[in-house]
């Protein structure tokens, strides 16, 4: 009877040796938060998560080893083993990997590894799965995808400047990107040979096997579009735009009993709980066993755009209750027409319940919500990505909503305050009905179906996002990589009408 051979452990080693130089920071680009979280803590989570991997070990820049250290504390992760200083080039920064990964293994005991820049946030977890599976039959494998550019080769002449000497094919040609895999024995040979040569540099990894063990094939596994690096100005602008599209799945839906575990016994002060969204927040975290305050005009003559209203409210259900768990407020006005033709009475109306609110329940809420390491939540529209006209207020308000979500989830994290934002397509709430008026059974969503999602969030770890909420996600099934897709969608879907 043969013996079954045991899977080789697959490590990752995040390399997050650079600095912020070339985005002008003062401290590592890595370190950057973007969508309320260090670039790294974006990365560390997507390997934390991949089933396929084992262990995870990191190689940060010189001086910066306890951010590192504080990071993963915080955020939990379990699989990061070790975390060392990276050296002054990324072959050092290798080489002490290669060190580090040798520590502990049994004479003829290989392992996978897979080598991946700290600063690609974006990367999907199928690309890992398939670098790992590559390593059942290869011994290095790349990841890239094709060139949309065409690529020329010049030549300095003189003062004259640059001239073209060869435009290879296209159709060949592919833009590297990370991770890139290896059997730590291949790479650890590739560095052996590669210490005699005197002239020896390369800027990543499989160029190092190409070049030392030219006899071993570099396996090419397909990339994405959206595993970028960030190393422009321009790259933290777009990475955090990709971030704020599809920032993250919907949060995974809890069992009723742990619904009831997480919510009893805690307080939920709901804004603009009249009715809707609002309304339907409230009965279903009261369900569950929370004391909720459900405050609105029509209801308990609430008017969020008056800041004393929104004080008295949340003392008052602190006074009542010990604390405050959650703050929402789904409060808004919707009002259709052209800027010129708008009066100075609805103009201020729009600013103070849209935007003004919202920013004075979050400076009423962050005492409470501090002491209890609680959390905001906020609400923009599906038009937030591209004001049209006729929408020029609301549009403009509710992406204020996001950036308002993003930086104040960067500015409270210290507190331990979570501060999200939902952004359910159109749905189906008297604000829309008032609007727009009747329209097509099934063509919207419901608003219980975005209060259950709203609660979710409430009750998951989530910072600093914006959580799509939509009738159908057409791409549910292809994987992790489908979120950054169906922001595509999104975009375009938000061109047809407003939430």
């Amino acid at each position: 009877m043969s013996q079954r051979i045991a899977k080789p452990r697959t490590t990752a080693v995040i390399l997050a040796g650079g600095t912020g130089q070339r985005v002008g920071l003062s401290i590592p680009k890595q370190l950057l938060k973007i969508a309320g979280k260090a670039v790294i803590e974006h990365t560390l989570t997507t390997f934390e998560k991949a089933d396929s991997i084992d262990d995870i070990i990191v190689l940060m820049a010189p001086g910066y080893v306890p951010d590192i250290e504080k990071i993963v504390a915080k955020a939990g992760f379990q699989k990061v083993t070790k975390i060392i200083e990276g050296g002054s080039t990324r072959n050092e920064t290798t080489e002490r990997a290669i060190a580090a990964l040798g520590e502990g293994l049994a004479d003829g005991e290989d392992l996978n590894v897979l080598f991946h820049d700290a600063v690609r946030p974006l990367l999907s977890r199928r690309v890992i799965d398939d670098c790992v599976t590559a390593l059942e039959r290869f011994q290095a494998v790349d990841v890239a995808i094709p060139s949309a550019d065409t690529i020329i080769v010049t030549r300095t002449h003189g003062d004259d400047g640059e001239f073209i000497t060869e435009i290879p094919d296209r159709s060949r040609l592919r833009r590297g990107q990370t991770p890139q895999a290896f059997k730590l024995s291949t790479i650890r040979r590739a560095y052996e040979v590669a210490a005699g040569d005197p002239n020896f540099q390369a800027t990543d990894d499989c160029s190092v096997v190409l070049k030392y063990l030219p006899d071993v094939p570099i396996h090419v596994v397909a990339g994405d579009e959206y595993n970028m690096k960030v190393t422009q100005p321009v790259d933290v602008f777009i990475a955090d735009k990709l971030f704020q599209l599809a920032s993250t799945a919907t949060p995974e839906q809890k069992g009723e009993e742990v619904y009831r575990e997480l919510l009893t016994g805690k307080t939920v002060v709901v804004f603009g709980g009249s009715y809707g969204i609002g309304k339907d927040i409230a009965e279903l975290a009261e369900s569950y066993g929370a004391k909720v305050y459900a405050l609105g005009r029509s209801t308990t003559g609430t008017h969020v755009e008056n800041p004393e209203e929104v004080d008295d409210a949340l003392s008052k259900a602190y006074a009542e209750t010990g604390r405050i768990d959650y703050v929402v407020n789904t409060a808004g006005v919707l009002r259709i027409g052209k800027l010129a033709e708008t009066d100075n009475a609805t103009i201020e109306e729009a600013l103070k319940v849209n935007y003004l609110a919202p920013v004075q329940i979050a400076r009423s809420s962050y005492k409470y919500l501090a002491e209890t390491q609680g959390q905001l939540l906020l609400y923009t529209s599906s038009s937030y990505t591209r004001g049209r006209a006729e929408y020029s207020l609301y549009s403009s308000t509710k992406a204020a909503m996001v950036n308002l979500t993003q930086a104040l989830s960067d500015e409270w994290a210290g507190e331990g305050i979570r501060v999200n934002c939902v952004n359910p397509e159109r749905t189906a709430t008297p604000m829309r009905t008032k609007a727009f008026g009747q329209e097509p059974a099934g063509s919207l969503l419901s608003s219980e179906a975005v209060a259950r999602t709203s609660l979710d969030v409430l009750l998951s770890e989530l910072t600093g996002h914006v959580i799509d909420v939509r009738q159908q996600d057409p791409t549910a099934s292809a994987g992790q990589a489908s979120g950054f897709e169906q922001a595509l969608a999104s975009v375009l879907d938000r061109q047809d009408g407003v939430a």
